[in-house]
């Protein structure tokens, strides 16, 4: 969706015509889309012929997302690739491979994973395991891309005298530093410290995504932040840092956005810079006038 707004903004003007190739790759971004699944298929089965992918959500069609669903069926389906969209109570593992049971039941050979239950805890169905952890052979204890998100490597990644003892080089220490926002583990041992210092920490669940259960400590109360000390280690609190904002017209009138920029990365290369706008604690697709947009590097 991004990708396509990037490209409207290109069409209407000539100057931002000029500015989106500092931000957008030569090639399409949907061209090195489809390239990172292939390659990710090719670790996995080398030659093997890449059939059929299913894109997996719970109840898709509800999703707020949906459109962009459609449009990577599209994308693959034009690249020869069957493609298509399910929740996961159609798949199932049978003769030692996962398939769709839908009226056609097809075969799948690589799962796009859109579920926000990233361990897949959720799944109405027994699947033994987390099925990401399982890609090239590694022990699911410590492959898991799951574990690798976790809000609580943070704490060690802006640490720096810890990252000193682990040997890591003086560049790269300040580089994390200037990036990551010092994380804290939070435990009831140090209540009235985090208390004292809330209006400048931001306070999340350890393995929490998606600002659900983040906590601004300005508008902590007593109450709340009680629950999170008996949490039992599951919460970290982070420097709070203030989002940029811009200022644009809303139905006739001038109002303050704030702005979360967004790299899409893969294998060290960037695929597409973009940026939400939205309004209050979290990011949201709700205030009016925000979503995303479109980020053009201008002439200096």
């Amino acid at each position: 969706m991004n990708a396509l707004l990037a490209r409207a903004q290109q069409a209407c003007c000539d100057v931002v015509k000029a500015s989106l190739p500092g931000m957008v790759s030569a090639d399409s971004p949907e061209h090195l889309f489809l390239e990172m699944f292939l390659e990710e298929w090719r670790v996995e089965r080398g030659d093997a012929p890449l059939g059929t992918i299913a894109i997996v959500d719970t109840d898709p069609e509800r999703q707020y997302l949906y459109p962009e669903f459609v449009l990577f069926r599209q994308l693959f389906e034009r690249h020869g690739i069957a493609a298509l969209i399910t929740s996961p109570e159609q798949l199932i593992f049978r003769e030692g491979a996962l398939w769709h049971r839908g009226a056609q039941d097809r075969r799948i050979d690589l799962v796009y994973n859109r579920l926000t239950d990233f361990t897949l805890e959720a799944l109405p169905h027994p699947l033994e395991g987390c099925l990401p952890c399982q890609r090239r052979g590694g022990d699911p204890a410590s492959a898991c891309p799951c574990a690798l998100c976790r809000q609580a490597q943070l704490v060690a990644l802006s640490d720096s005298e810890l990252l000193s003892r682990w040997g890591v080089d003086a560049v790269t220490r300040k580089l994390l530093q200037e990036g990551i926002p010092r994380t804290e583990e939070v435990d009831e041992a140090r209540a009235p410290d985090f208390w004292a210092r809330r209006r400048q920490l931001f306070f999340k669940p350890a393995a929490g995504y998606g600002s659900k259960a983040a906590y601004r400590g300005d508008k902590l109360t007593r109450r709340v932040f009680e629950e999170i000390l008996t949490a039992g280690g599951h919460y970290v609190a982070q420097a709070l840092v203030q989002p940029s904002s811009r200022r644009l017209a809303v139905d006739g009138a001038m109002v303050a956005m704030k702005i979360d920029l967004r790299n899409y990365v893969y294998e060290g290369r960037v695929q597409l810079v973009t940026a939400r706008l939205w309004q209050g604690q979290t990011t949201n697709f709700r205030t009016p006038g925000g979503g995303f947009a479109p980020v053009l590097a201008l002439p200096t």
